[in-house]
């Protein structure tokens, strides 16, 4: 078992200095992030539902709000939260000659609303280090949201141990190292092939032994259908609570923005597994289908905690329905 710091490390703030950026940019800031990242969707979802207007306006009938319904699908919100949209519509304006601003505003408040959450934040153990276990399908972004997660703590001043957990794929070892290199961090491995839930026992207990206010665990990237994988993790739950008794605090699922509805399927096997506590939605500045994000809140009730919109470091938001709706439409 290896344990490695960065002789680098970024200095931290202290009580009084100037908070980190995105603390700082606040609803305005989170509106900029998410503007960017949604550009593929908003693309599509503004302008299918222009088309649906002339100059003058559109009667809303049946016709109109089939359209509506067809136009909102693409975006891979699936039809529960597009029905919801399509209902608040017909009951706003049913029989009447709307304008393009009127019905935008309506579909942005509904979507806000079904995105409202009460626990978008990050769970904080009440002593000793918090453990976030971090899970997903190869390909999904689930090793560079680590990155990005851990890069995004230690802005804020935060002390982590990451475990490179997914020891059978010698590449995502090594990339978690740089990651740790650049962030400046302490970071566990193990040989290759090693058990990953002795890794993840030794991440958490030199997170304790070191006082450290995180420990961020990767693991292996697994298929839903594979139970045995599916097994692996439930071991890896029980070996970290053995080691501190109440952990993991957060179990991540990070789901691909790009795999559209493919996503849910995933989130099915995983909720269940790994007893997930939120969602990271990675790569969502290179989807047209960020409208994913409400058919799997919908469906699992898991809060939506981060998005990647990017491929730097930096490039993590954490969550935030109100700017995410606004962005859909608005640049």
């Amino acid at each position: 078992m290896a344990f490695w710091r960065s002789k680098t490390a970024p200095s931290q703030p202290e009580s009084g200095e100037t908070p980190p950026a995105e603390d700082q940019a606040g609803q305005g800031g989170m509106f900029t992030k998410f503007s960017s990242g949604l550009q593929k969707t908003r693309r599509v979802l503004g302008t299918d539902i222009r088309d649906l207007f002339k100059s003058e306006g559109r009667l809303v009938d049946e016709e109109f709000l089939d359209e509506l319904f067809a136009r909102l699908i693409r975006t891979d919100m699936g039809t529960g939260p597009a029905n919801k949209i399509r209902d608040e519509v017909a009951k706003q304006y049913r029989g009447r000659v709307v304008q393009l601003e009127e019905v935008v505003a309506t579909i942005t408040t509904e979507i806000r609303e079904q995105l409202r959450q009460d626990h978008g934040g990050l769970a904080k153990a009440d002593s000793g280090p918090t453990v976030i276990l971090v899970v997903g399908v190869n390909g999904s972004g689930k090793t560079t949201s680590i990155g990005k997660l851990a890069n995004h703590l230690r802005s804020g001043g935060h002390s982590l141990v990451l475990g490179a957990g997914d020891t059978f794929r010698a590449a995502a070892v090594e990339q978690l190292t740089i990651w740790a290199g650049r962030i400046g961090c302490e970071i566990v491995t193990g040989k290759s092939g090693a058990d990953p839930a002795s890794v993840a026992f030794q991440c958490v207990d030199k997170a304790m032994e070191t006082g450290a206010d995180y420990a961020i665990i990767d693991t292996a990237g697994r298929l839903q259908t594979q139970s045995n994988l599916m097994q692996e993790l439930q071991k890896i739950r029980k070996v970290i609570d053995k080691r501190l008794p109440g952990a993991p605090h957060e179990v991540l699922l990070v789901l691909d923005a790009t795999a559209g509805q493919n996503a849910i399927s995933q989130a099915k096997g995983f909720s269940a597994a790994a007893a997930c506590t939120g969602i990271v939605l990675a790569k969502l500045d290179g989807s047209a289908k960020g409208g994913v994000v409400l058919p799997i809140h919908e469906q699992f009730q898991l809060p939506v905690k981060f998005v990647g919109l990017g491929e730097g470091l930096d490039d993590m938001a954490a969550f935030d329905p109100d700017s995410f709706a606004e962005a859909l439409f608005q640049n």
